[in-house]
């Protein structure tokens, strides 16, 4: 386009071409790394004709898809510097795997997959993104300093779109860079010829690869491996004398060591440093060591749903001096790091936008991928595990629980302020943790990404770890005339373990919990675990817990269970997790109907004695899909000073297989939900058979449900309201049950049928928020006075 910006969509009257005396789009071509393809990468060409330098501060070039969808985007890639008279301005966009031939050094690095054979590029005087899809509406756009359509582009320039590109092919104007703003006139197809600011041409300055002399930093930084995105433009290729100092060293699990340039760019965008990876050689660098990396540029996936990491790969590496100081530090505070969360895609990878650290956490992190950041004084909000990590947040007052943690409240509230600490001293113990806790003074390290967590501080300095006291929580003792009601996860309990584990939980249920006259338990397993060979009775997991509770000065409590089919309910193999009914007999008396067993549903039937269950205990209808690979609900009824309660037992499918919410798909995945909310649906339409044969019932549902108080799961669990989730009647700072990745999160439920109108609830966190735990959730209890739930 000329300097006046005006375009023509129209036949054009005859013009005398002359050079434009602005900049202008001078070769576009998306072949690069396609099939048949010589060079490996897109690239935009610019040209300056004119007699003075153009300034491209601010500037972009954008690309919009030939035919743009209602889905469709322009994407952006920012440019910086200026285009000297009569030269040429290299913007290097999508790699692909094939091609031979690098471009020359770039200007400008984006990551846009261009199309090879039809698309439209635009010079744009600013970086946000272009919102006009056709060439009426783009010609109105004043920002639009040049633009060029190619192929069967919708969005063009005059009368048609340049013609001819193709994998081999890419469209260019002439070399006196004639403009008469007319696609089709103005480009002809030919073979890529990439010019960059230098003169450079494929093969003089390629990938850094510039034949200088050894201890020469090659032309490739740091931040020009790192890119605009969360893709390398440079990745798959080889990059030379790459320059930095070592800020840190991996000598355990993924070898490697970071290095970071000590002169930055001016784009917040770029990264300034990079994880190399060594493979299974110990590095033999030193923090502080001035280094040129030769090596592969790749991205590696922790896992096939999560961001990449952006390494060079097969490295040599030169040590050009020692005891260098290092780069400063970015701070992570309530200030730096942005409130929302992460870009969206509509379900599809963010990878290819162009990042906004000012705008999202997730982009702001990925901004300094690898590099040095520290924070001060930060709060515990994820206590340290078994694999010496903990989480803090850089946001005190970010949605704070009750006991010091972060509370999950939303799916679009992640808690930008979370970030995973991990220790790069091996040689000292990690310390020990509880949410609440401060790591004092300041904890500094490069920035890394794991798919167990997304971004993490490995500390080269670890703060001081300052004890909080936190202490375990203590229920009251029920009233005489009120049933104690209560669930507890005990992970995977079975007759082989420990005889502290068996201590542990049994101190929770008679000391914590304060001996509840029902207790219905999830996870436990066989009376032989995890050993596969068909066993499926857990008599003996029971007595040496049920003789645990009564050594901890709880009573002697009885239990119901039904065996489940071998290796048909989840969980780990051979394990035959189940839920199971404690019950204090002095207290309450269960009501047995005999016949019950892993395929037979129980189901509600009215008597002259008034309603009970065909099976009690008794399965919700265990051979329907619901429940396939899943653990099925366990119905009893019971009886407490006359009055009949039914309880149901729950452990609904886990969250596996869902997207993690920092992972590269946007918004994530949470493909478990629809089998919860199967069998939330199926638990919901028991209690409703249960109320239409007794509208007063006094019906607990209660367990694991392993999903949260706003989810679909107990949206459909609730439907017609035939059940209240006492979580919500609860302060919000107190609605969790577990914690993960530093997020309080409530997973375990208990619910109430209408009739059950004068209750005390209480989570009672002993576990969650410990580094020393019994289990990994928290238990918790409702007491009921049913003396005083009126009839409806």
């Amino acid at each position: 386009m000329g300097a006046a910006g005006a375009f023509a969509f129209t036949a054009l009257p005859a013009a005398s071409a002359t050079p434009s005396a602005s900049a202008v789009v001078a070769e576009v071509y998306g072949g690069g790394g396609n099939s048949g393809a010589t060079l490996t990468r897109d690239f935009v060409e610019l040209g300056n004709a004119g007699s003075t330098a153009y300034d491209l501060s601010g500037y972009s070039v954008q690309y919009l898809p030939g035919t743009p969808s209602s889905g469709s985007t322009w994407q952006v890639t920012a440019l910086t510097g200026a285009i000297a008279p009569g030269a040429r301005y290299l913007v290097g966009e999508g790699t692909g795997s094939g091609g031979t031939t690098a471009l020359p050094t770039t200007d400008a690095t984006g990551s846009i997959a261009m199309s090879a054979t039809s698309g439209t590029i635009a010079l744009v005087s600013g970086t946000t993104a272009l919102t006009c899809k056709t060439a009426a509406d783009c010609a109105a756009d004043p920002s639009i300093v040049d633009l060029t359509g190619y192929g069967t582009a919708v969005v063009r320039e005059g009368s048609g779109p340049a013609t001819g590109a193709s994998n081999t092919a890419a469209v260019a104007r002439a070399d006196s860079l004639a403009d008469t703003d007319d696609n089709a006139a103005d480009f002809t197809a030919g073979t890529p010829s990439p010019v960059n600011s230098a003169g450079q041409t494929p093969g003089s300055g390629d990938g850094g690869g510039d034949g200088g002399s050894p201890t020469d930093p090659g032309t490739v930084r740091v931040h020009d491996i790192q890119g605009t995105t969360r893709l390398s433009p440079y990745a798959g290729q080889t990059v030379t004398r790459v320059p930095g100092i070592v800020t840190g060293v991996r000598s355990s699990g993924s070898l490697g060591y970071w290095i970071q340039d000590p002169t930055p760019d001016t784009d917040p965008r770029t990264s300034e440093a990079v994880f190399v990876y060594t493979g299974s050689t110990k590095p033999t660098v030193a923090a502080g060591d001035s280094v040129l990396v030769t090596g592969k540029v790749s991205e590696y996936y922790p896992s096939s749903t999560s961001q990449s990491n952006t390494e060079i790969t097969g490295p040599t590496t030169t040590v050009l001096s020692s005891g260098n100081a290092l780069p400063d530090a970015v701070t992570l505070d309530a200030t730096s790091v942005p409130d929302a969360y992460i870009p969206t895609a509509s379900g599809g990878s963010i990878e290819s936008l162009a990042l906004q650290p000012t705008v999202y956490a997730q982009d702001f992190y990925e901004s300094l991928e690898g590099m040095r950041v520290t924070f001060a004084d930060a709060r515990v909000v994820g206590a340290s595990d078994a694999y010496g990590e903990l989480w803090v947040t850089v946001k005190p007052n970010e949605n704070a629980t009750a006991r010091g943690g972060t509370l999950y409240s939303s799916y679009d509230q992640p808690n930008t302020g979370r970030i995973e600490v991990m220790s790069l001293d091996t040689t000292s113990t990690f310390p020990s943790a509880n949410v609440g806790d401060e790591l004092s003074g300041f904890t500094t390290g490069p920035l890394d990404y794991s798919t167990y967590g997304g971004y993490n501080v490995q500390a080269t300095q670890l703060g001081t770890l300052v004890d909080k006291g936190l202490k375990q929580e203590v229920t009251r003792r029920q009233k005489k005339d009120e049933l104690a009601v209560a669930t507890y996860n005990v992970e995977n309990l079975d007759a082989l373990d420990t005889q502290e584990k068996f201590d542990r939980l049994a101190e929770g249920v008679a000391v914590n919990l304060n001996s509840p006259d029902i207790v219905a338990l999830e996870e436990i397993q066989d009376d032989n675990g995890a050993t596969n060979d068909g066993t499926v009775t857990a008599e003996g997991t029971l007595k040496r817990f049920t003789d645990a509770v009564r050594a901890a000065g709880g009573p002697a409590y009885k239990w119901r269970y039904i065996s489940p089919t071998n290796n048909q309910d989840g969980g780990e193999p051979g394990g035959n997790i189940r839920q199971v009914f404690l019950f204090n007999p002095k207290r309450v008396s269960f009501t047995d109907h005999k016949g019950g067993d892993a395929t037979t549903a129980t189901s509600v039937v009215k008597t002259r004695k008034g309603v009970e269950l065909t099976y009690s205990p008794g399965r919700i209808d265990p051979t329907n899909a619901a429940w396939e690979d899943s653990r099925k609900p366990l119905v009893g009824e019971f009886t407490f000073q006359g009055e009949q309660v039914f309880v149901i037992a729950n452990h609904f499918i886990s969250k596996g297989g869902d997207q993690p919410i920092h992972g590269r798909y946007q918004p994530p995945a949470r493909s478990s939900e629809t089998q919860r909310a199967a069998q939330a649906a199926e638990v919901n339409a028991f209690v409703k058979s249960l109320l239409a044969a007794d509208k007063n019932a006094k019906a607990v549902v209660l367990g694991d449900l392993n999903d949260y108080e706003f989810s679909q799961t107990v949206t459909t669990l609730t439907a017609d309201k035939v059940l209240k989730p006492l979580i919500t009647t609860l302060p919000a700072a107190e609605r969790y049950t577990y914690v993960y990745d530093g997020n309080s999160q409530t997973l375990d439920h208990i619910l109430t049928s209408p009739a059950v109108t004068s209750f005390n609830y209480d989570v009672v966190h002993i576990n969650a928020e410990f580094a020393n735990q019994a289990s990994d959730h928290d238990p918790q209890i409702v007491r009921i006075d049913l003396s005083k739930c009126r009839r409806r």
